[in-house]
């Protein structure tokens, strides 16, 4: 059932809700360049035995679009706010909250913000820990994206051109799946009507815009000493085949976080919930 939620800071989000009401709740919180449509081969593996919540983030799908302060209106914590305020909402309680890309952190954002409201973590990269690797000249071939997005010609090149949104997301599903994946025509076809509306593609990248991309987050991360680390459960699926984020990139997490495990995703790219949704939603079942 499609939703929308009641204003965060002016921005309401769109959400499906499926499952069993009162049963043990997750949300689950989706990547870029995605809406919370990445969900749709989870959701059918868990809605049996939980009360599943997928949000469109601000700036993606059905949620607001405003063009408003990107530091202070896209940034994590300020996505965060908006997951926090339908929670409460919902009345859901702690929740296991899943996330990939974009959603890992902002899902990671809200364990820190508000620890009360979140039973478990599932997550799959960014993850703390890079550091300075991102510098490398192998992650700036795979990064260079995050600063064409701070620069105003990508949404002029971009924005409501609906064959440029085309290729350019084909793009990155393309590179960045694992070698078994490939995103249907059809699949697309959905993301480019979302993407290529006036306003929306500026408005997805405004979270790169809001310096919330893993290069600026890596260079300014914090020493672990000095790190707010994450108390929940976590559970970390990191996919063997995704160009950006090597497994080797897995070795800080216990930096971090104080109870976390690293589950290897062999076959799958960087869309895990489209490319291992069975091992996705068995981590969901297992902390729920």
């Amino acid at each position: 059932m499609w939703c929308r939620s009641a204003p965060v800071d002016g921005f309401r989000l769109a959400y499906d809700r499926f499952g069993v009401p009162g049963a043990p709740p997750v949300v689950l919180l989706h990547g870029w360049p995605g809406n919370r449509h990445d969900y749709r081969h989870v959701v059918p593996l868990i809605d049996d035995a939980t009360d599943v919540v997928v949000p469109d983030l601000r700036g993606f799908g059905g949620s607001d679009k405003h063009e408003v302060a990107v530091g202070h209106f896209y940034s994590a914590s300020a996505q965060a706010a908006s997951v926090i305020g339908l929670i409460r909402e919902l009345e859901l309680g702690p929740v296991v909250l899943a996330g990939y890309d974009v959603g890992s952190r902002v899902a990671q954002s809200v364990a820190r913000m508000q620890p009360d409201l979140v039973r478990a973590l599932v997550l799959s990269p960014p993850l703390p820990g890079a550091g300075d690797r991102v510098l490398s000249a192998t992650a700036q071939g795979e990064f260079w994206y995050q600063a064409f997005h701070q620069l105003p010609l990508a949404a002029i090149l971009i924005d409501g051109n609906p064959d440029a949104v085309r290729e350019y997301l084909r793009h990155f599903w393309t590179h960045w799946s694992g070698p078994g994946f490939t995103l249907p025509d059809e699949d697309l076809d959905r993301l480019v009507s979302d993407y290529a509306l006036p306003g929306a593609f500026a408005a997805s990248i405004a979270w790169y815009r809001a310096g919330a991309g893993l290069v600026a987050q890596s260079l300014s991360e914090l020493p672990p000493e000095h790190a707010i680390k994450i108390h929940a459960p976590t559970d970390v699926i990191w996919p063997q085949h995704d160009p950006m984020y090597p497994v080797t990139w897995a070795d800080r997490l216990e930096h971090y976080f104080t109870d976390v495990a690293l589950h290897i995703a062999y076959d799958a790219g960087h869309f895990t919930p489209l490319e291992c949704p069975r091992q996705f939603a068995e981590l969901v079942l297992i902390r729920s």
